[in-house]
């Protein structure tokens, strides 16, 4: 019989089904763990550039999440090469209970800051959008790209 398996030296049939509903079981959890752990390989980092009047005001240089969706940020990494102000602001934004308020502000110099500036380096969790923007002080950086890199992993 299907599901049945017999025993010679007992003398006895062994019902396999019980065996057979464990194992499917089983590989329900194994699968749950997979699906976790492949979470951890991360997004495809995020990269690209923006290019903006820096000057004149605040611009965007990146939006980093979706509305809803639970994600860290490990890294994010601002590039502002192409810039000859002295005074770069960099600025995170994200919602607050709901509403979007700034969480991050920090100025940098181009003549003593490095190229590549570090923003989030580590892990924050974000369940909406983090909102990366940048102004100068010099109306030469007007027009210029700024180069971001990201790492996201879901959760």
């Amino acid at each position: 019989m299907p599901g049945e398996f017999y025993i010679e030296t007992r003398g006895e049939k062994v019902n396999l089904i019980p065996i057979e509903t464990s194992l499917a079981d089983l590989q329900s959890i194994i699968n749950g763990i997979k699906d976790q752990t492949d979470k951890l390989a991360g997004e495809t980092p995020g990269q690209g550039s923006t290019t903006a009047d820096w000057q004149l005001a605040e611009a965007d240089v990146v939006s980093i999440g979706t509305a809803g969706t639970r994600y860290k940020i490990h890294d994010l990494t601002i590039s502002i090469h192409n810039l000859v102000g002295n005074t770069i602001i960099v600025r995170l934004y994200k919602a607050v209970n709901g509403v979007e308020r700034k969480i991050y502000e920090q100025d940098f110099n181009i003549g003593i800051d490095p190229p590549g500036l570090p923003v989030v380096n580590g892990s924050w969790a974000i369940h909406g959008i983090l909102r990366a923007t940048l102004q100068s002080n010099n109306p030469a950086d007007n027009g210029k790209a700024v180069d971001y890199d990201y790492m996201l992993e879901a959760m």
